[in-house]
Order: structure tokens, then sequence, then C-alpha cells
């Protein structure tokens, strides 16, 4: 298990980028004539950057990320991927949530995470999802895991008496729960999960009334399930991984205006997120991995940018030891996959790997199907 510097069990924070974040104009090449060449409606001028060296730096509105990256808190992973990449949102993001890039996986590799941690079922906050329904990467039959929309509404949940509301609140896992389990089983496992959600509601429900911080959460989606998994984990509820969504990164149009908006929220909530674990004491036993199904496309298309391949991710701690890991993709032209792609340099199942053996203290080969090459972020 992780060395995490006070004794505590590790946990891990996995935060999803749904759309494609354009990995391109958030860490940016920005002395490069080919990459202003190929963006001249969404490249980053050269002094907007936020530069981290000579030839790479941060969008402007990814300040945050920037100040955590100059402490040593922040490990960049560039040209994360797969091979034959799928640029469907839906695929794409099915593979990166059962590590299964030719068939279609039954399992999501959460879920089999939070299945070897808890093998004997006795908690289910052993992995928490905060959002609508529940991603396939937490999918696992038999496997309870708990989904939470809004922290301070769930305890409520404990509440639904009308059979109307219950079942509403359970056809949000069969629509999720059907594709991976099939028809046959999903009912027998939507009575388990539903009995499982409804459980947790009523342990979930301490974790406000236990809170209290100086640390001011902004107003949007991402900063308020960030708040909600510090709350439930400073409660100590035994909570190992927690998945939140960070959604509306499909820029085809308009990325002048909304990437700047969604990185600055994500920035400015991963921030507050370690501040306040920071505060509490409790920030070295959390490592939070960011990620997204896939890059853009190395020119965009006159308001925004189409689906690509080789993007980022990223890895935040106080365990981390910062820096650029594996290799960003060649931006020369002759080097671009199907001729308008960046080519990823490393797997993604290497870099969950990484998180789940280095950190989490597991064996990863059966969780992502594979050994993969691995890279070395921690202290």
């Amino acid at each position: 298990m992780a060395g995490n510097g006070n004794g505590k069990a590790p946990v891990l924070v996995v935060v999803q980028l749904t759309g494609g974040n354009d990995f391109m104009n958030t860490l940016i090449p920005y002395t490069s004539s080919i990459y202003h060449d190929a963006r001249p409606t969404v490249g980053i001028p050269q002094e907007q950057v936020l530069h981290m060296d000579d030839e790479l730096g941060f969008h402007p509105a990814f300040g945050p990320v920037k100040e955590l990256f100059e402490d040593g808190r922040v490990a960049i992973v560039q040209g994360i991927g797969y091979p034959d990449s799928s640029r469907s949102h839906f695929r794409g993001m099915d593979i990166w949530h059962t590590c299964e890039p030719v068939n279609v996986g039954t399992e999501g590799w959460a879920g089999r995470a939070i299945r070897d941690l808890d093998p004997g079922q006795e908690n289910v906050l052993t992995g928490v999802n905060f959002g609508k329904g529940l991603p396939r990467a937490m999918v696992v039959p038999g496997v309870p895991v708990t989904s939470v929309g809004d922290l301070d509404s769930y305890g409520l949940m404990t509440g639904i008496s009308d059979k109307a509301r219950r079942d509403r609140t359970l056809k949000l896992f069969k629509d999720m729960y059907a594709p991976a389990v099939g028809t046959g089983t999903v009912m027998d496992y939507l009575d388990h999960t539903g009995t499982d959600v409804l459980k947790g509601a009523e342990v979930l429900k301490q974790a406000p009334a236990m809170y209290s911080s100086e640390v001011e959460y902004a107003d949007n989606p991402i900063a308020k399930s960030l708040k909600d998994a510090a709350r439930v984990h400073l409660a100590g509820l035994g909570t190992r991984i927690f998945y939140v969504t960070h959604g509306g990164y499909d820029h085809h149009a308009n990325e002048n205006k909304s990437l700047p908006k969604l990185l600055g929220e994500l920035s400015g909530s991963i921030m507050d997120f370690f501040q306040d674990l920071r505060d509490h004491e409790a920030s070295e036993e959390v490592v939070m991995l960011v990620f997204t199904e896939f890059g853009r496309r190395m020119r965009d298309n006159g308001s925004g940018t189409d689906h690509g391949s080789g993007g980022g991710a990223f890895i935040f701690g106080d365990r981390v030891k910062g820096g650029l890991y594996a290799e960003y993709p060649s931006i020369e032209p002759s080097q671009w996959l199907n001729g308008e792609d960046l080519r990823h340099t490393i797997d993604f199942r290497g870099i969950y790997a990484t998180v789940l053996e280095q950190w989490m203290g597991l064996d990863a080969k059966p969780i992502v199907d594979g050994t993969f090459e691995q890279i070395s972020p921690f202290k």
C-alpha cells in the first residue's frame, strides 16, 4: 500500500471530463508555429499563455492548476490514449470505463477496484459517485456502490415513501446498468442496488452535519461535487473511491467561450478541494485522477475543434511527485494520426495501473486486463 504519510487508507478521487477536453489548449505548445497555424480561431495567443517553460504553458483559465504544479502537486500525463482510438463519445468513454478497447466490456475498472478493496461488501460507501445515474466505470454485478445527485438533498432519500419517486430513482440505475449487466439479471441487480442506495442515504446524511470549513467553494456543478466528496471524506465514512463528472467539453463550436469557463471552474474547484482537506489535515491520503475520453483534432474548424485522439490526464495530490510524464505528442504534420490527430504516447490502462498499484495498493493486472507501462508519480 502506498506510503501516504499519515497511516490512513489511501483514497482516490476520479474526475471525468465528459465530452473530450482539448488537451492541446489546456497544455499549450505556445512557441510552435504549427500550433498557431493549425488553430487560427481557437489558438491561445502566446502573451496569454501561463508559461511553464520555454515550450509549454497552461491555458490562462488554468491558473490554480499552474500554482499547484509549481508547488509540485500535479503530475501531467501527456499523450494518453490507446491504439485505434474511437472518436465516438459513447464507445470512447465505454473503453475508458471498462478497459476493453476491442470487445464491449461488462465490468467497470473502478467497480473491480471497489470489489478488491471491500471483498466482504461491508460498506456500501466504499465507492461513491456524485451525479445522476452511475458511470459504467463503477458498475460490476454484485458490487455495492452509492450514487448521489446532491448531498444536501440526498439525506431526504430515506424519506422516499411514495413509490413513484423511488421508482424514478431506480430507473436511472436501470438505464445505466442494463447494457453492462444484461436484461436477464438487471432487475435482480437493481433490487440490490436500490437497497444499497437507501442504506447509503441513511449513512451519508450524517456528513453535512459533521462538516465545517472556511473554504468557500464556487457555485457550479464540479465545485459542488468536490465539496460533497470533501464532506464525505472528512466524515470518515470509509469511502475509498469517489467519482465525479464535469460535463460540457464537447466543444465543436464556441470553444473560445466554453473552454475558459470549464477550465476555470475545474481548476478553482480542485484548488479549493485540496485546500479544504489540507485545512483539516486530511490531504495526505487523497489523490485525484482527472481524465477525458479523447483529445481534439489539430486543426480548428472555424469555431471549435472536432473529436481527436491523444489527450492528457492529471494526477493531483500532496503525495504526488509533480512534473511532466510520458511524451507530448509530436505536432509535426507528418506525425499526425489520420492526417489530423495527435498520436497517443502512453496507454491509459498503464495510468490506471499506476494509481491502482502504487497508490491504492491493489493488483492492477486483473482490473485493467493486462500489463501496461506505468509512470512513477508518487513520493
